[in-house]
């Protein structure tokens, strides 16, 4: 059933209630709760590149989730959750569309993407005014509603109310069907959020430009930066300056907008803009991502802790996935069906714990070492 170097998975097999210990000591008298225990490792997968490439699934996917669904020498679910630096639309509707890619149930509380993280700051924002950037039409309007953020505006709500403020840009009639009216002369902006990768870079820079120099109200007197009471918050969710599509080569993703912003404004200002970062790499994201998986352990398992977990970040580009993980202390895994290409780029600047073709051959190795590990315990 599995490649011969895999050796330890056969032995494991053979006895699969004493081998599922999670790399604990236990008794015959404790296999009801050995039974129970989670397994000694968990997985968190990068997306885009590594589970898909485009629309389209990748075989070794398919293969990689039979495995860790139950056909493994542990005979038991293999926790894992899906860390992408993709976003867009809420969490419920992603993971309903990848369940039907992937043959799989793959519930919201296994997923997060680069925004995800905002849920936990809504209360600071709840009833104030916000910017909300990216995605297509007011998706991501939708988005920050659902997380708490009750005044979430957009670009294209700036452009309905005064379209001079990008004359360049004429609204469609999708656009113009999804704005709301509001009088941004007379409605101080408090945060901008860039959820996702922005469809119009020109409209986009030239507001937040305009948002941050006038302390929050477009159209306003510019004020410098030092002078203003309390400067915008300005928050970008997703650093990536490359991802994998199903074109040929790598696309420029939010990063390159970030860049882009930031030389515009300090062409403007003589400075670049103070801002947070969340996405991959990180910490921040790789901390709420250790919270995310913890709960689904629970979620599978009960509440025991798992004290002896190593988790293993599958994941195709060094700059955001392995760099990341690394920092996060996790083991790390570096694939080739993404933006990550060997022979083009050579030794990677952030190095993996591990080299694999794919997400299958990257699965089977981690449990190959995990049984290892056991078998030395």
């Amino acid at each position: 059933m599995y490649h011969s170097r895999y050796l330890t998975w056969k032995y494991f097999l053979q006895a699969p209630i004493l081998r599922s210990r999670s790399c604990n000591d236990v008794s015959i008298r404790n296999l009801t709760s050995v039974a129970k225990a989670s397994p000694p490792l968990a997985f968190v997968f990068d997306i885009d590149g590594v589970l898909l490439r485009g629309p389209d699934v990748l075989p070794t996917a398919r293969r990689a989730f039979n495995i860790l669904e139950g056909n493994n020498p542990f005979q038991k679910k293999i926790p894992y959750i899906l860390l992408t630096n993709g976003g867009g639309i809420a969490e419920h509707d992603r993971c309903h569309k990848l369940s039907a890619q992937l043959g799989i149930p793959i519930h919201p509380e296994q997923y997060c993407q680069a925004h995800t993280i905002l849920k936990k700051y809504y209360h600071k924002y709840s009833d104030l005014p916000v910017l909300v950037l990216g995605g297509k039409l007011d998706n991501v309007r939708q988005v920050a509603k659902e997380y708490g953020y009750q005044k979430a505006y957009t670009t294209l709500d700036v452009l309905a109310w005064n379209p001079s403020a990008w004359p360049f840009h004429t609204l469609s009639d999708a656009e113009r069907a999804i704005t709301q009216p509001v009088d941004f002369s007379k409605t101080p902006i408090s945060a901008i959020f860039v959820y996702h990768d922005p469809r119009n870079w020109a409209l986009d820079i030239q507001v937040i430009c305009d948002v941050i120099q006038s302390a929050g109200i477009i159209g306003g007197q510019y004020t410098p930066i030092s002078e203003q009471e309390k400067p915008v918050e300005l928050v970008f969710c997703n650093p990536d300056l490359l991802w994998k599509s199903d074109f040929a080569q790598p696309r420029i993703g939010q990063g390159g907008f970030k860049v882009a912003f930031q030389a515009v404004y300090k062409a403007l200002t003589g400075n670049e803009y103070p801002y947070l970062q969340y996405g991959k790499p990180s910490i921040e994201t790789y901390k709420f991502a250790s919270d995310i998986l913890h709960g689904w352990i629970k979620e599978l398992y009960g509440p025991a802790k798992q004290s002896n977990l190593r988790i293993f970040m599958v994941g195709d580009n060094p700059e955001s996935d392995i760099a990341g993980a690394n920092a996060a202390k996790w083991s790390s895994i570096l694939v080739e069906t993404g933006v990550y290409d060997p022979v083009a780029h050579g030794k990677p600047r952030h190095l993996p714990t591990h080299y694999a073709k794919n997400v299958e051959e990257a699965v089977k190795w981690a449990i190959d070492q995990e049984m290892q590990r056991c078998t030395k315990s």
